[in-house]
């Protein structure tokens, strides 16, 4: 997983990561077919008005590269909804475990990243640190956009896939780039409901939401709709939540094409569910580590032969701005602290 920082204004921020790609000759074959074309480029506009900071980071990456400023947002944009051509879906599926929980006077985020393996060596864990906006650590298998991230003001910020209803797609912005947004502008649960109810949101998916004042939901987003889905009361009368790769309310199932069991995802809810219901630890972190690693039952012990693997697994200690990182597996790859957005907070409180 490569560790990238970046700092200034947006532009300039984009300008640094396409002088890496230039540097390292990296190669971009987008295709995109009349739809994606078509959806992206009105996508892009909504983005300019919305997060235009993003727009101008993508800007400082093709200005760089020399590619088309307008087919590299929308390739951009198009992921998490509409990417790739699967049978009858013009969709891409990805995995993904996420969920959040109160342990004592503390509150802890745990995620597993699931997705075809050849996205391990591209993906990253970006410290930026915007001009005028919130710090924030960024894991992401793209880059501005992202899966996930934990703000210098203990806001968490995760998506999961969810399988679109193709004839809802709209114009919006995907999952990945509203995690950006919320993490740069958002410091509360509240503030980031808002933020989602106010945005045009492209497809279907989950963003689960998390903040030092104990305070969770996951928001089941399709572009007609929004459920907030709270936290449950687990056995130590501690709250949690989880989410992976369907809705889970019957209220969303409409909006969710799939049969509701993406790469396991009714094992992986179980497995987290039932782990987080019963749960009887000392060390709440570690406990996540081993519910990531599938010591209690199915999460991230998937085949070799179906192409699909964990490719990193993440724990924050939300209130004490810990983040500890698996770059792989985390059945064989140790969980290594990333201390640099705590070592800024710690000098800043």
């Amino acid at each position: 997983m490569h560790k990238f920082a970046f700092h200034g204004k947006h532009y300039e921020m984009g300008w640094k990561l396409g002088e890496m790609f230039k540097k390292n000759q990296s190669y971009f074959p987008i295709k995109l077919n009349k739809f994606q074309r078509e959806f992206g480029k009105e996508s892009g506009k909504l983005l300019k008005d919305y997060f235009p900071e993003a727009n101008e980071e993508i800007k400082g990456i093709t200005d760089v590269i020399k590619l088309d400023h307008e087919l590299f947002t929308s390739w951009l944009l198009c992921m998490g909804c509409c990417l790739r051509i699967r049978e009858k879906h013009n969709v891409e599926v990805r995995g993904c475990t996420a969920f959040s929980f109160v342990r004592g006077n503390q509150i802890y985020y745990g995620r597993d990243n699931d997705l075809p393996p050849y996205l391990k060596n591209v993906s990253k864990s970006i410290y930026y640190q915007p001009k005028d906006k919130n710090r924030f650590i960024l894991n992401t298998s793209s880059f501005v956009n992202g899966e996930e991230g934990i703000n210098e003001y203990g806001l968490v910020a995760a998506m999961t896939f969810v399988v679109p209803v193709m004839e809802e797609i709209q114009p919006g912005l995907n999952s990945l780039f509203l995690v950006r947004y919320i993490l740069e502008h958002c410091k509360t649960v509240k503030e980031s409901i808002n933020v989602l109810k106010q945005f045009p949101i492209a497809s279907s998916c989950n963003i689960l939401l998390a903040d030092k004042a104990n305070d969770m939901v996951v928001a089941e987003c399709s572009p007609h709709e929004i459920n907030l889905r709270n936290p449950e009361i687990n056995e130590n009368g501690d709250h949690f939540i989880v989410t992976v790769n369907h809705f889970t309310s019957e209220k969303m199932s409409q909006h969710d094409a799939s049969n509701k069991n993406i790469y396991s995802s009714k094992k992986r809810f179980e497995t987290a569910y039932n782990s987080l219901k019963k749960m009887v630890i000392h060390d709440p972190a570690q406990y996540a580590k081993e519910i990531l690693s599938g010591k209690h039952g199915f999460m991230c012990q998937y085949r070799k032969t179906i192409k699909f693997e964990t490719i990193w697994s993440s724990v924050f200690n939300i209130t004490e701005n810990r983040v500890y990182i698996s770059e792989g597996n985390p059945m064989d790859i140790e969980y290594i602290e990333d201390t640099r957005l705590k070592s800024f907070v710690d000098t800043h409180e």
